[in-house]
């Protein structure tokens, strides 16, 4: 069983508020718009760190992650990309391989809009964990946590975090 802390456009961002669910999770992973990566570097120091780069995110950001992360953990695949659009309503760049080959989750970031929704269609579950930061039009800092157990995704939450000042 993994615990993951999922968490999304930081804009160069993070606290203490985000630093107590990082120390209770196994893993955390990050939908890009990372900013400074003094963020992913303190993440780093902390827990293991899966993470893709954004549309705001520099050429360190770039050289140090991927624009997709596919990868599977306890019997689950996992897609995460930072802009990658809704069920129905996927990127362009992604929506080919997503029908060909959907994974279990498809993770995504950049509208800052928290949205936990299953895909009828496609038959996976899509996760965007809204933003942890304090930049951006949204009025409360999110994140989602949640486990992987043998092929199972459970105890799925939403953390708020406080309100964007």
């Amino acid at each position: 069983m993994k615990k993951i802390l999922l968490l999304s456009d930081t804009h160069s961002y993070i606290d203490d508020q985000i630093l107590k669910f990082v120390k209770l999770a196994d893993e955390v992973w990050h939908a890009g718009d990372i900013g400074d990566l003094a963020v992913t570097d303190t993440l780093k120091k902390h827990k293991p760190l899966r993470a893709v780069y954004g549309n705001i995110d520099d050429k360190n950001a770039r050289a140090e992650f991927p624009l997709d992360n596919r990868f599977e953990l306890e019997g689950v695949t996992i897609w995460i990309t930072h802009i990658g659009g809704y069920p129905g309503k996927y990127n362009q760049r992604i929506r080919e391989q997503l029908h060909l080959n959907p994974p279990t989750i498809f993770i995504c970031g950049h509208s800052h809009i928290l949205k936990v929704q299953y895909d009828e269609k496609l038959q996976l579950l899509h996760i965007n964990p809204g933003a942890a930061g304090k930049h951006g039009f949204h009025k409360v800092r999110t994140m989602v946590r949640f486990e992987i157990d043998n092929g199972n995704i459970k105890n799925m939450e939403v953390i708020e975090l406080s309100k964007r000042s």
